[in-house]
Parts: structure tokens; sequence; C-alpha cells
């Protein structure tokens, strides 16, 4: 009996070393100065917001892979350079943009789809464009006007993650086009304008020749809505000239650190973050550039910590570095990158991502898909270590999990949880600097900051050294992807 106490013991002050251990090698390579000192540089006025595709993109990239060179992580096999060249087609902005719907003629529109439009013909009303609101309305060859989001949610982030059903829905019905109402403020709406309405890109795609319009309109008056509720269809005329496709090339920023487990050593952690932002917009009190400090220098920056000290210190599971390009232009460096992954996807066990809007509660660390992998306690007890209480995503109305670079794989089944900044709700605070010339690094704490970073690192090292292989939830909405992936 005391022989089995004392190994008891034994194993329990062994885990109690090693956990300790971990922490130190946190606090050795994480430092709020060198945290400072990359945010500072990514974001600054002369990265110029970091577009992707753009020159200043290219030295935020070469800049991120002299950074892993540095600190000793190496190329993927069969590579002798830290680049995964991404072909895109850039997507120009529209030089003119007319709706006019019965008498009324509309000059906040967003070109939600890039394409070249020219329609003189009837719109039906069709309420929120949803499958219910169809019945048996005859909208063949006819454009459709309907309301942002749903009769239950019309929060306008939210409805933008209805535009892919609303359009599928429309085209299955043989409409041309899809006109949608909002009812917008002005800084959103600027916001809202920067991203549509400028230039655009996405995946090269040779086959791609979609011509169905979605537009949105600020119906500030809701004179358009007080039109349709008498007529159900009325006489439009929409105008989109001057968009124009080009060939275009960026580049994700790959490297890894083999793992230190004979056995462990074949499964493979994803740290990945983008480090894109939207470049040069509308001037706000003179200033034009959105230099994305929050979003994504600090995810950036993060990726890099776990780099520097998972290259010191190898973990038993291989660790896999991959900074995004394009998220910001609707997530096409992840996309990319699982469509063309260096080393097979099966052998990814998790991706652990970092994507960040702004933070409004220093005592927290919010991962958004917390509960959704058996990791949970190894990101719970990491961020405790560090003062910092690990919560999960408090605002789901905004479906934050399908936004970032996580769902893309997550979609080929690799459980993929995003680790953000503490926010309890989108609040004002969050939109004072979220996609705004506002989000520059003198404005952030670094003193959360590094409790922050801290918490990613120590979370990442213990999922790579757990000796049970991470995997979703028991009926969550990618388990099944996942077992078909790892053939469980």
């Amino acid at each position: 009996m005391k022989k089995h106490i004392l190994t008891i013991l034994l194993l329990l002050f062994t885990f109690s070393i090693t956990a300790q251990n971990d922490i130190d090698k946190v606090k050795s390579t994480v430092s709020k100065s060198e945290i400072e000192g990359h945010i500072y540089f990514l974001a600054s006025d002369e990265l110029k917001g970091r577009q992707t595709g753009s020159p200043e993109n290219k030295i935020a990239a070469q800049y991120l892979a002299n950074m892993l060179r540095g600190y000793g992580v190496k190329t993927v096999p069969d590579s002798n350079t830290y680049f995964q060249k991404v072909k895109l087609n850039k997507i120009s902005s529209a030089t003119k943009t007319k709706i006019k719907i019965g008498d009324i003629e509309l000059d906040d529109i967003l070109t939600v789809t890039k394409v070249n439009t020219n329609y003189k013909g009837k719109a039906v009303f069709l309420d929120y464009g949803m499958k219910e609101n169809y019945g048996d309305i005859d909208v063949k060859g006819k454009y459709i006007v309907a309301i942002v989001g749903t009769k239950d949610n019309k929060n306008t982030m939210s409805a933008f993650s209805m535009r892919a059903q609303k359009i599928a829905l429309a085209k299955d019905n043989g409409a041309l086009g899809i006109i949608e109402l909002c009812n917008v403020k002005a800084p959103i709406w600027t916001r809202m304008d920067h991203y549509f309405n400028g230039e655009k890109m996405n995946i090269d795609d040779k086959n791609n020749s979609d011509t169905f319009s979605h537009t949105w309109i600020n119906d500030k008056t809701e004179e358009i809505s007080k039109l349709f509720s008498t007529n159900k269809e009325l006489d439009i005329e929409i105008v989109v000239e001057g968009i124009k496709k080009t060939n275009s090339f960026s580049q994700n920023v790959v490297g890894m650190v083999e793992g230190s487990d004979p056995k462990l050593k074949d499964e493979y952690v994803i740290y990945s973050a983008h480090y894109d932002h939207v470049g040069i917009g509308k001037a706000v009190e003179n200033d034009s550039i959105y230099n994305g400090a929050r979003d994504n220098a600090v995810g950036t920056v993060t990726v890099l910590s776990a780099a520097k000290n998972i290259a010191k210190y190898p973990t038993k599971r291989s660790a896999l570095f991959i900074l995004f390009t394009g998220e910001e232009k609707g997530l096409l460096g992840s996309k990319w990158y699982v469509e063309h992954p260096v080393i097979p996807l099966d052998q990814m066990v998790y991706c652990f991502n970092s994507d960040n809007g702004g933070y409004n509660d220093t005592t927290i660390a919010t991962i958004v898909g917390l509960g959704r992998t058996t990791a949970e306690n190894d990101i719970v007890d990491a961020a405790a270590k560090f003062g910092l209480k690990a919560i999960d995503d408090p605002a789901p109305e905004q479906g934050l999990f399908d936004r970032s670079d996580n769902v893309n794989f997550a979609a080929k089944g690799i459980p993929a949880p995003t680790f953000s900044m503490g926010f309890t709700a989108f609040d004002e605070e969050i939109t004072k600097y979220y996609h705004q010339v506002t989000d520059n690094p003198d404005t952030l704490d670094y003193e959360y900051l590094l409790k922050f970073f801290q918490s990613y690192v120590l979370a990442c090292r213990n999922i790579a050294n757990n000796p049970k292989t991470p995997f979703w939830i028991d009926g969550d909405k990618y388990y099944e992807a996942g077992k078909k992936l790892y053939k469980k």
C-alpha cells in the first residue's frame, strides 16, 4: 500500500514539476517589449494596412518569414521557402452603381457580389427572402427585394452569414439577383462600404463565371420598405459597371518544428492567424490607414510567440505555424491552404487559430469554440495560470466561429477554435476599433497582452503535450467530418 501511495505521489510531483517547467519556459520566451516591437511594426503606417496583394502585405510576409527563421523554425519538407504562393483574382471596384426602385433612386449601395449588371424590369418583394417567403410566388427572370437577416434576427453581422443561403434560394427559384434592404448607422455603413465597394479578391478559378447580382441598399428613411408595403412587385433599374478582373498573387507564411516524441511527432498542431488587414480607405479625421493592430497584428504576433517558444522547447507533437493572407477578402489564404496542404490534413490533429476584433475585459480570454473540443481544459488551465479566465463565445449571434480562418479547417474535420482577446459582447468598445482607422498600436494595453500571449503559448504546450489526441465533442456540427478525416 505504501508503495502505491509513493508511486502516486511521485507521479503527481513529476506532473507538477513538468507543468511548472512549462510555465517557466513560457515566461522565458514571451516578453512585453518583444510583443510591442512586433505589433508596432506590423501595424505601422508604413505598412499601409497590409492589404492582400499589396507591396506592404509582401513586406509583412517577409518580416514574418525572417522571424520564423531567426527563431529556428524550419521550412516544411521538400521546400526551401517559408512562402506558399496563393493564386488570386483581383476584382476592381465599380465605376458606376445605380439602383432605382419605382421613382426612388438610391445612393447608399453595397456591391456585395462583384458583377457588372444592367437590368430594367420587375422586382418582387419577398419579406426576408427565406424559404417560407416564396410560397407560389414567381420570381423567375426577376429581381428579389428582401429585408436583411431574418424575422427573428436583424443583426447586421448575422445578416451577412445568411447571404449564401438567401442567394442559393433565389438562384434555385430562377431569380437574376437579390437586393437587400437595411437601416444602418453611419459608422457601420462606412466600414461596410470600405469592405464591399472596395477592391475584392477571390481564389483563382477559371470556371467561376457567376453572373448573379447581390446588393445591399441603406434604406435609412425606410421609404423603399414603405413602397413595398402596398406593392409586392415594382419596376426597378439596376446598373453596375466598370468591374474588371485580373490575376494576382499573395502568400501564406508557413514553418514547422518537429515534435520530440517518437510517436506523437507524426501528429501536428497548427498554430494560425491572418496577417493581412483592409489597407487604405475613406479618411476619417485625416487618417485613411486602417492599421489593424487588434485585427490582426495581435493574433499574428501571438503565433510568433508560440513559434519562438516551441522552436526553443519542442513539444511532443509537431508544430505547423501558418500565417494567412487574404482573410479579410473572404478567408482566402486558409481556403487555398486546405486545398493545397503542405503536409497531409489527416496528420493535423488540431488548429489553434488566433484572431481578434477587439477587447472590453482584461480579466478574460475569449475562445470562440472553447467547449466544442476535448482540449477545453488545456486552454482553461493555461489562462488561469496567468490570471485570466477563459470563456466561450459570448456573442453567438455574430457567427464568429464561421468568420475566421479556423472554419476552413473545421469543415475538413480538424478541431479548430479561435483564441481571442477578452470580450463579453460586440459592444461600442469593440466597434470603436474594429475595421476602423483608430485600431493603432498605441491604443493597446500591453500589460494585458502579456498575460494573453503567455496564456496562448501555455495552452499550445498543453495541447501539444497532452497524451490524448484532441477531438470534437460528440454531436458537434463538425464531428462527423472529423470522423471521416481521421477514419475513426
